[in-house]
């Protein structure tokens, strides 16, 4: 080893031979520019890593390379001798823009995130028509109880009940209580208040053949749509009317639509009438046909049922023709008709 002094401020020159090799080392013995390249070494050295400049940086976590990166640049200018450098400066600078990583785009622009999915729109629930078509599921009242609808009739095997609704009419009404008569069927007659006071004498005609007559309110409105005094008005207007046309007061109400509330169960209640709903309905107020009420009714009759048909509301032919076919065959059947 051969070494050169120099005065202060003067370059100090070292060679070390060994094994054939040389290796040159220079110094400034200037003491200020000594602690500046220390300086300059230990910020550019991480304390954990032993490996020299920017090798440090490059493994390092995001945090550290994003705290240094702006120091990585200039020192590594002070190492231009290492090759390395730049190229792990370049690294560095790299890892600190790694942090951002998940709210930039490939191509450094900001991500765009999918909105949140709206939940599914609830379907909106369906109003059911006031025409109804069949009963879905009929829960069994008993008569006089006032607490839920007569869906059916409890008089033995083979008993069912023919209900007649919306007259009475000058037309039908009389046509369907010749029919009854023929067949000797006691029918229910459900009558609208304002359809008895425009037929007095039809409705009378009805009561003197010994059929019952229940009361249908006095418009045939939906009564869950009302208020409660209105619908008290519609049960006792019509409850007025049928008294004052035959002398009676009925015993049975039947709700137009087959629509019931609390407080209609209870005004039925408060008035002593029973609440009487059906469980066939053949639809033959829509007029379907002939052919299509009579399957209806022998394919859903059966003991207990509680039978709807119209003799008002509009044209009421197809239903008389029903009747005529239907009450024979269900007599065959050895069905018996009741009343509620």
């Amino acid at each position: 080893m051969a070494a050169e002094k120099a005065s202060p401020g003067v370059t100090r020159r070292v060679l070390l031979t060994t094994g054939g090799l040389t290796l040159l080392g220079i110094w400034a013995a200037d003491p200020i520019r000594h602690v500046t390249t220390a300086t300059a070494t230990s910020e550019v050295h991480h304390p954990h890593s032993s490996q020299a400049g920017a090798h440090a940086h490059a493994g390092q976590a995001g945090a550290h390379a994003q705290a240094h990166a702006g120091q990585a640049g200039a020192h590594a200018h002070a190492h231009a001798g290492q090759a390395d450098a730049h190229a792990h400066a370049g690294q560095a600078d790299a890892h600190a823009h790694a942090g951002q990583a998940d709210a930039l785009s490939p191509h450094g622009q900001p991500a765009r995130h999918p909105p949140a999915a709206e939940p599914p729109a609830r379907p909106h629930p369906s109003v059911p028509h006031p025409a109804r078509t069949e009963r879905a599921a009929a829960r069994p009242g008993t008569r006089g109880a006032g607490q839920s609808p007569m869906f059916t009739v409890d008089d033995g095997p083979k008993a069912i009940a023919l209900t007649i609704d919306d007259g009475p009419n000058p037309i039908y009404t009389p046509q369907v209580l010749a029919l009854l008569a023929r067949y000797r069927v006691t029918a229910t007659f459900s009558m609208i208040g304002t359809q008895v006071q425009a037929y007095p004498a039809v409705a009378r005609e009805v009561a003197a053949a010994g059929h019952l007559i229940a009361n249908h309110t006095w418009t045939h409105p939906d009564l869950t749509g009302l208020p409660s005094a209105l619908v008290a008005e519609q049960m006792s207007r019509a409850t007025d009317a049928i008294h004052a046309a035959t002398g009676r007061i009925p015993d049975l109400f039947r709700a137009p639509y087959g629509a019931w509330s609390p407080f209609v169960l209870a005004q039925c209640a408060r008035t002593g009438m029973t609440p009487l709903d059906w469980s066939v309905d053949p639809r033959d107020w829509s007029r379907p046909g002939v052919a299509s009420i009579v399957a209806n009714i022998m394919r859903n009759t059966r003991s207990g049922s509680i039978i709807l048909e119209h003799d008002g509301g509009g044209d009421r032919s197809q239903t008389v023709a029903a009747l005529t076919i239907v009450i024979p065959r269900l007599l065959a059947a050895g069905y018996r008709f009741r009343t509620p």
